[in-house]
């Protein structure tokens, strides 16, 4: 199939996309990579983005790829968290020119998310967005994609009746973030703070973004068979999970 749509896209006159798995993109890879190497006009979707597809198991369950796609030099990787950056991310993905777009999405419903009055839409086109802030100057910033991004402001919810001042930050296009000027970055994520990536798949490529004093939550091995509210229990992808992770990790950090 995504042969097919570089064909499509080499042809002319056609803006071509593609869906599947996100797990099969390992199949796709080397078409994928071709795309981006041609500088492609076309949109790769690819759903069961996570763990969280469940019980057809660890061979359909994406952990490494949203990592290994990330690294295709002019591949722009998106997974948005609900409606409006699904929305946000498929306008990107209609007027970029230049490479082409690969949209990760998730199998389960996700909840719409609440954002602050100061939210703008072309915060998105960024790569991230800021949907809590906090005045605390030790506040712990939690920076989550997709699905996780409903966990991430769970657990921050949580956190704050025990007394722990967190922000929450979506980033739906990390790539897209790297590319902004330092200004905006340094305000998104101040410098010095401490930080949290919470994301289902390998998180090897969230430790420069946390730095040394940042905290990592993932899932760094293969899945397992199981509906998906049982995996985000064993894996620890719950609001209550990941509280419970960031204040045994505070004090220490």
């Amino acid at each position: 199939m995504t042969a097919v749509c570089n064909g499509l896209a080499l042809w002319g006159g056609w803006l071509p996309y593609s869906a599947s798995f996100l797990t099969f993109t390992d199949y796709a890879r080397p078409a994928i990579r071709l795309a981006a190497l041609m500088k492609l006009r076309a949109i790769f979707v690819y759903t069961h983005d996570s763990i969280f597809l469940g019980e057809d198991g660890p061979t359909h369950q994406s952990v490494e790829h949203l990592a290994a796609l990330r690294l295709i030099p002019n591949l722009l990787v998106i997974r948005p968290a609900d409606g409006l950056e699904t929305a946000a991310a498929w306008g990107l993905a209609l007027e970029r020119s230049d490479g082409p777009t690969l949209l990760a999405l998730s199998r389960q419903t996700l909840p719409v998310l609440s954002r602050p009055a100061t939210f703008s839409a072309g915060d998105l086109r960024r790569g991230a967005s800021l949907l809590r802030d906090s005045d605390a100057r030790d506040a712990i910033t939690l920076i989550a994609t997709g699905s996780e991004v409903g966990v991430a402001v769970d657990a921050a919810e949580r956190l704050a009746t025990v007394g722990l001042a967190t922000r929450v930050v979506s980033m739906p296009a990390p790539q897209l973030l790297a590319q902004q000027d330092e200004a905006w970055r340094r305000q998104l994520l101040p410098p010095g703070g401490r930080r949290v990536s919470i994301e289902a798949g390998v998180t090897d490529g969230w430790r420069a973004l946390v730095g040394e004093r940042g905290l990592t939550i993932g899932v760094d091995r293969y899945g397992e068979s199981a509906p998906a509210a049982v995996l985000a229990q064993f894996f620890g992808l719950t609001g209550e999970a990941v509280a419970k992770r960031i204040r045994e990790w505070a004090p220490r950090a």
